[in-house]
């Protein structure tokens, strides 16, 4: 009996998946969102001497801001929190977020002095994502399989 069993499972291991041939098809979303983000930096308290210097390194700062709100929007916010409580009263509260995540094709909207602070807008387009992301990855599904 043991070697009826074991004869059956041979011969049904053996007629397993290496007979066919898969051809495999990409599959793009039916629509595609589009993101903003905006960010903001102070022109007045950037470590620099001259104005023009200030102006620069504000409209780094901002676009930096920017692509910190697009990344959490994408990927999310990491939130890590402690409290520690003693004689029933709370003796410290600290929270930490983290924000980690690689943004591709992005654009500059616009980048503007806004009274004080320096804006910078962003967009992303996840369209132009998935364009990117079939040049590197090729996701697929089946199209067809051919059994012989």
């Amino acid at each position: 009996m043991r070697i009826l069993v074991l004869a059956m499972t041979l011969l049904l291991g053996a007629c397993s998946s290496n007979d066919k041939y898969v051809q495999w098809e990409t599959e793009a979303p039916k629509t595609f969102p589009k993101l903003t983000a905006i960010g903001y930096a102070p022109l007045a308290t950037q470590p620099a001497e001259e104005q023009s210097h200030k102006v620069l390194m504000a409209m780094q700062a901002s676009k930096i801001a920017a692509y910190r709100e697009l990344a959490e929007q994408v990927y999310g916010q990491q939130l890590s929190a402690t409290s520690q409580v003693g004689d029933w009263l709370l003796q410290s509260d600290q929270v930490k977020t983290n924000v980690s995540g690689l943004i591709r094709g992005a654009r500059v909207v616009k980048s503007y002095p806004a009274g004080e602070h320096y804006v910078t807008e962003l967009e992303l387009d996840f369209g132009l994502v998935w364009d990117l992301y079939q040049q590197e990855n090729r996701p697929q599904k089946v199209k067809s399989i051919t059994y012989f």
